[in-house]
């Protein structure tokens, strides 16, 4: 449905700024530009715009950025994108995810693979196991997402299409990660000093091929015709990104 009902999420654009909100009958939305009662978008049509807001349904990187609850830095929304095409994600997909952090990824890897894919994902710290099931029970759209509450090394399950890690010493996991994965596919590892990156290309030198490092960018520019040009800040580092391929044998 492109109609807002009540207890839809709605992405309210005011200017730069970005709200995301649930629409609930009684409420309103208080904000530099007015107010606005959520009982005036029931039965309007996404896209609308009342007074200086403008009404979107949010697209699930609106979700990540402005709709998650947060209890860790998330995975940006710039290596999201790249480390689903590079793990070559696609529905029915098996993908191991360790350290799901606030759910983010999780979220992400869960609408590439698809109703007929899985995302298996173990945490081990409880409050931050709590925050993810929290996240995924709101915006997966598919019933896929297998949360683990414990350590990867404990993990019996195999044959996984790809993994991703987001753990603080990636090179402890690697060795047990290979004997879960099919030959010939990608594992992806994100961290945030070039320290890590030593010891993790150290761990990948046995049973990995194909391997690479780099860091992504993205700068934004003002949207005024007069006056194009780069905004004034950016989202600089965000992470280290490490693809590697499994060699058989």
């Amino acid at each position: 449905m492109n109609t807002i009902a009540e207890n839809d999420y709605v992405l309210i654009v005011y200017r730069e700024k970005r709200y995301f909100k649930k629409v609930e009958m009684g409420k309103s939305f208080h904000g530099t530009g007015g107010v606005i009662n959520y009982s005036d978008l029931v039965g309007v049509e996404y896209g609308v715009k009342r007074g200086s807001y403008e009404f979107f349904k949010p697209t699930l990187e609106d979700i990540i950025m402005y709709g998650l609850r947060r209890e860790t830095q998330i995975v940006y929304p710039k290596e999201a994108y790249h480390i689903c095409f590079k793990l070559n994600l696609r529905n029915g997909s098996k993908v191991c995810e360790v350290g799901g952090g606030s759910g983010a990824l999780t979220c992400i890897f869960s609408r590439m693979v698809g109703p007929e894919g899985s995302v298996v994902t173990y945490e081990k710290e409880e409050r931050h196991y709590k925050n993810i099931r929290k996240n995924i029970e709101r915006f997966t759209e598919w019933d896929n997402v297998d949360l683990h509450h414990g350590d990867i090394m404990d993990s019996d399950k195999r044959n996984f299409d790809a993994a991703f890690i987001d753990v603080r010493e990636p090179w402890l996991i690697i060795e047990k990660i290979r004997s879960l994965m099919k030959g010939s596919t990608y594992l992806g590892i994100i961290v945030p000093t070039t320290n890590q990156i030593v010891e993790t290309l150290r761990a990948l030198s046995e049973g990995f091929g194909d391997v690479e490092v780099l860091e992504l960018m993205l700068r934004r520019y003002k949207t005024v015709p007069e006056r194009v040009r780069p905004e004034d800040r950016m989202v600089a580092h965000t992470g280290f990104l490490i693809f590697a391929r499994k060699l058989n044998g």
